[in-house]
């Protein structure tokens, strides 16, 4: 099927031979960047793309606003067809709250409403342009019939409530679409120790809670991929050793390149290789490149605006953009703060930024103050496509072509210059092509080696189910 690429003229041309690798140098500049850009074309345009983690606000999958508009969203229906990205993860994301009946009782129901999301826009809003997709098998189905993939994965387990209703949550969820499942986000759930308790040195479980083992195990018997982007190293070396399957990092970046407790340090990759599974190194700007930190002029005219116009402190953000100058803020009642395409406050995460709880007028003049500022005292460099396949060569050197996918974490703060949304998707292929990936090891990396995973983990359930492992 001939996709529509957005067009890649001159302007966009030098944005490619910035983004050349060691195996440009040796090259004629206009005549080789013609030839590579074409032939970048053919393979994206075979390749299957599968992008692993894309937030989402069930305020952008209504009758009345959803994914065949051209949302302020980092992803939807026309910018995947515009960048050529096949498939997406959407994903069942809650906050980390409190670990009460009634903290349990509010994250079912948000998790609930995003499944219910994805199903309405497949089911109902627009089934013949995108599929839910529930197998490996279904996915290369529906590419192949020319439709765009939706796949769930579950972002914190803190959903599945405690030992009254997780296990049959778990069952529940897949049931409902789900085909990963991490045990936490930000902040200890009851079932694993998130990565956020390294810089405290406080944890919860030391790891997994005896739930949490339980979890693991339920996964694997359904068919649920186990998710390790969120959790403590010590919970993800605890999950890949109680694992029966091969497990997943949904979007995780290389530790080694940027440390932060989000991404995989090198024992966890050995690790995952071990277990037979895939890191998916995601394109969100702060877990590619540590950003270096502001200049005490640019600190100080931020904090001035957060505090004139009543914003959090530290809402703005510090690099990278600043926060909330990523698009337009959404319509009321966009979702959880912070997060998925547009949702209200938050800063750093989501489109909107801490600029969209302002009024349309209050939020027009902190952005022209924003604008000033950045263009007076401008941002630290932020990480871009060149930063980003920087992962994706080290995790190919470390553990192999066969454990790597891609993420971008869209609408969840995701993006880096030169892949923003789904319609630059094409430039992630074109750097890969760059730096000589061929067209095999490329459509490993875009979706063949998570397929095969997704395969494993369903093989394996299906021996579980029937007693034979």
């Amino acid at each position: 099927m001939t996709r529509p690429f957005a067009i890649l003229g001159a302007a966009a041309l030098v944005f490619a031979a910035a983004l050349a690798g060691p195996s440009a140098q040796t090259q004629p500049a206009a005549t080789s960047d013609d030839a590579l850009v074409k032939r970048a074309r053919g393979i994206h345009e075979r390749a299957l793309t599968l992008d692993t983690h894309d937030d989402i606000s069930p305020a952008n999958f209504t009758p009345e606003r959803n994914y065949t508009q051209d949302l302020p969203t980092q992803v939807n229906l026309p910018k995947m067809v515009a960048g050529g990205l096949d498939a997406a993860f959407f994903i069942v994301y809650v906050g980390q709250g409190q670990l009460t009946p009634e903290g349990f009782d509010d994250a079912y129901k948000q998790a609930v409403a995003k499944f219910d999301a994805v199903h309405l826009l497949t089911g109902k809003i627009a089934p013949d342009k995108i599929e839910l997709a529930l197998t490996a098998a279904d996915v290369r189905r529906i590419h192949k019939a020319g439709k765009k993939v939706a796949l769930i994965g579950v972002e914190n387990g803190y959903s599945l409530g405690d030992a009254s209703t997780a296990i049959k949550r778990v069952k529940e969820f897949h049931d409902r679409g789900a085909r990963y499942l991490s045990l936490a986000h930000n902040g200890h759930s009851q079932l694993a120790d998130s990565n956020n308790g390294e810089a405290s040195g406080t944890w919860a479980h030391n790891g997994l809670s005896e739930l949490g083992k339980q979890v693991v195990a339920e996964l694997n018997r359904v068919g649920i991929m186990v998710d390790l982007s969120h959790p403590s190293k010590a919970a993800n070396l605890q999950a890949i050793g109680l694992s029966k399957a091969p497990v997943i990092a949904s979007h995780s970046s290389a530790r080694a390149l940027c440390d932060h407790s989000r991404n995989m340090d090198d024992e966890l990759l050995l690790a995952l290789k071990k277990n037979g599974g895939v890191v998916q190194a995601v394109a969100l700007a702060s877990y590619v490149k540590t950003p270096p930190p502001p200049t005490a002029e640019r600190l100080a005219a931020l904090t001035k605006l957060e505090e004139e116009f009543g914003l959090p402190t530290g809402s703005l953000g510090r690099g990278g953009r600043g926060g909330g100058g990523r698009g337009a803020a959404p319509a009321a009642g966009a979702g959880q703060a912070g997060r998925a395409g547009g949702a209200p406050a938050g800063g750093g995460r989501g489109r909107g930024g801490a600029l969209a709880q302002l009024s349309e007028e209050k939020r027009a003049e902190a952005q022209k103050r924003l604008d000033d500022i950045n263009a007076t005292f401008p941002p630290p460099p932020r990480a871009n496509v060149t930063d980003f396949v920087d992962h994706i060569d080290y995790i190919v050197k470390k553990i192999g072509i066969d454990h790597v996918g891609i993420s971008s974490d869209f609408d969840g703060g995701g993006g880096v210059d030169g892949w923003n949304d789904a319609s630059e998707t094409f430039n992630v292929t074109l750097e890969l092509v760059r730096r000589g990936y061929t067209e095999e090891q490329i459509a490993k990396i875009w979706s063949g080696n998570l397929l095969r995973v997704m395969d494993e983990v369903q093989a394996v359930a299906k021996k579980l189910q029937a007693g034979t492992r």
